[in-house]
């Protein structure tokens, strides 16, 4: 039996492509269930527009980053701006709708906010994990990329810990990123570097924070 280096196999880990992409097809089939009441453009437009984005990032890439394509990141990039664009229309909706004095269905308006702060999330996440170091692909060790500096600074990437010195941060741990940003407004344990993440860190944390306010707002005037 052939023994895998440590090394490697934690550098096939990180070069997997599979779980950003399911990711992002959950979110857009969810986007098939948000409440007509907040949809102001045709429910069938941002699953097929993703759809379409991501046929050429899976035909090249199904399961690991085993090629770069600059377009790729380009076209990964337009998808994820499409998808953080319509999330805003959506909230815009949502915030319509409350206030139009029409918001007598509770279920449409916790519906619509978990739906919006999903794709929020999601979005980021895959945001993070595209933008970071200049990508997965050139991440990763074995590839002759010059890095970029880090956007992100992970905690396992200052501590001295036996068993960690040769990590990679995957898309679970930009995933965990998005979701503290969402949840707490700002960041916790990694910390943003550069301008360009702080910005979306900013877009991401203000769009979860109206999200969960209009929310609130409902439910204490119910209250």
């Amino acid at each position: 039996m052939i023994k895998v280096p440590k090394a490697v196999a934690l550098s096939k880990k990180h070069m997997r492509r599979w779980p950003a992409s399911l990711a992002v097809l959950v979110v857009l089939a969810l986007q098939v269930a948000v409440p007509a009441q907040v949809l102001s453009l045709p429910r069938w437009l941002l699953p097929a527009m993703g759809a379409a984005l991501l046929v050429p990032l899976v035909w090249m890439n199904p399961f690991h980053l085993s090629r770069d394509e600059p377009w790729l990141r380009w076209v990964e990039l337009a998808l994820l701006g499409a998808l953080v664009v319509f999330n805003g229309i959506y909230l815009a909706g949502l915030i319509d709708y409350l206030t139009s004095g029409n918001a007598t269905d509770g279920m449409v308006l916790v519906k619509s906010a978990l739906l919006i702060w999903v794709t929020n999330v999601v979005a980021f996440a895959v945001w993070y994990w595209e933008v970071d170091r200049g990508g997965p692909f050139a991440r990763a060790p074995e590839h002759e990329h010059e890095v970029e500096r880090a956007d992100l600074l992970f905690p396992q990437m200052t501590a001295e810990i036996p068993g960690w010195e040769k990590w990679l941060p995957g898309f679970t741990d930009y995933l965990f990123v998005a979701f503290t940003a969402a949840t707490a407004f700002s960041p916790t344990d990694t910390m943003p570097l550069s301008a360009r993440v702080k910005a979306l860190m900013t877009v991401q944390s203000a769009i979860s924070l109206l999200t969960i306010a209009v929310v609130a707002a409902r439910a204490v005037n119910v209250l």
